[in-house]
């Protein structure tokens, strides 16, 4: 595998929290349609199961809570799940103020 894909596939599949935390900064999401906003705002298609599973994980840590959003099954992130993004964020930087 050439570098490129294997970098590509590790900030997308490979850290699917970032863009679940990511879509429920502001609003509520719908659980059916993660897959089509991350697709649709970040350019890439996950597999459903492991949306599930990330879903599963961060709601049990505490990262997003469970909402009603339409009588569907929703989430939004939490407090604890925005510091996450954020030191994310601050890891991300850096690492590019040393790269480049």
């Amino acid at each position: 595998m050439e570098p490129i894909k294997r970098f590509t596939n590790s900030i997308q599949e490979g850290n699917l929290w970032i863009y679940i935390l990511a879509l429920g900064k502001e609003i509520e999401i719908k659980e059916e349609d993660v897959k089509g906003l991350i697709f649709e705002k970040f350019g890439f298609l996950p597999g459903s199961l492991m949306i599930k599973a990330i879903l599963f994980r961060l709601k049990n840590e505490g990262y997003v809570s469970r909402e009603r959003f339409a009588s569907k099954k929703a989430y939004k992130t939490t407090q604890k799940g925005i510091e996450q993004l954020e030191k994310m964020q601050s890891i991300v930087s850096e690492t590019m103020e040393k790269l480049c």
